[in-house]
């Protein structure tokens, strides 16, 4: 009987990006316009859906305030304070969630994969950094869809690659539960304390099928 195949989406699950990819978007912004977005106001934009492209999401809140650059003028920024000039920069400020022993008794029932918007080379810092020996295979990042979330098209690959095989996707934002419930996968959803709108994110969560929302991975093993 194969295994069954956890998937996760990174940001908001395994890793606190309150004062990595949220602060860089703020700091992206600010650097173009001198007005600084409020952490409610980029939850609002997530809560919409179709916003899960940080990168795009920190363009179009320019276009809201009035500035209108390129998107690659905005990536190539974002990029600059996100990974620094040698890895210094604010992806230093992530915290990993799961407290020690979590993932590694869960490992000794499911395989893990890795379903996350950033680029895969991004992602695999932040896992080389505070994951040690555990296996998430595959790793799907953005430049491995042809479609962001919260199309399918990276739930699917890992379908295909996983036949016969119980899967669930454990993520924290709307983009993800529509991704998981187009793919036909069971959808996990997390939704923190103290996060901006969550009222708003728990209900949106439910309402797009998500099987249990939690307050972050260490009570996955309640559930599964």
């Amino acid at each position: 009987m194969p295994r069954p195949l956890l998937v996760f989406d990174m940001d908001g699950v395994l890793v606190d990006v309150g004062e990595s990819y949220r602060e860089t978007i703020q700091q992206t912004v600010a650097y173009f316009s001198g007005r600084r977005p409020t952490r409610e106001e980029i939850q609002k934009w997530k809560n919409r859906g179709g916003w899960n492209d940080d990168w795009l999401l920190s363009q179009a809140l320019l276009r809201e305030y009035g500035c209108e650059l390129s998107f690659e003028t905005v990536r190539d920024q974002f990029q600059r304070l996100f990974l620094g000039e040698h890895g210094d920069g604010l992806i230093t400020r992530e915290r990993w969630i799961a407290r020690e022993g979590v993932l590694e008794r869960l490992a000794e029932r499911f395989d893990f994969a890795l379903f996350t918007g950033r680029p895969r080379e991004d992602a695999q810092l932040t896992l080389d950094r505070f994951a040690g020996p555990l296996r998430f295979d595959p790793l799907i990042g953005m430049h491995e869809v042809e479609q962001p979330k919260p199309s399918p098209d990276g739930l699917l690959q890992i379908v295909r690659r996983a036949p016969g095989r119980r899967l669930w996707y454990i993520g924290d934002t709307v983009d993800d539960a529509r991704a998981a419930r187009a793919a036909g996968v069971s959808f996990i959803g997390i939704s923190a304390p103290g996060k901006p709108r969550r009222e708003e994110l728990t209900r949106l969560l439910r309402e797009h099928g998500a099987a249990a929302v939690l307050d972050d991975i260490n009570q996955l093993e309640t559930v599964l």
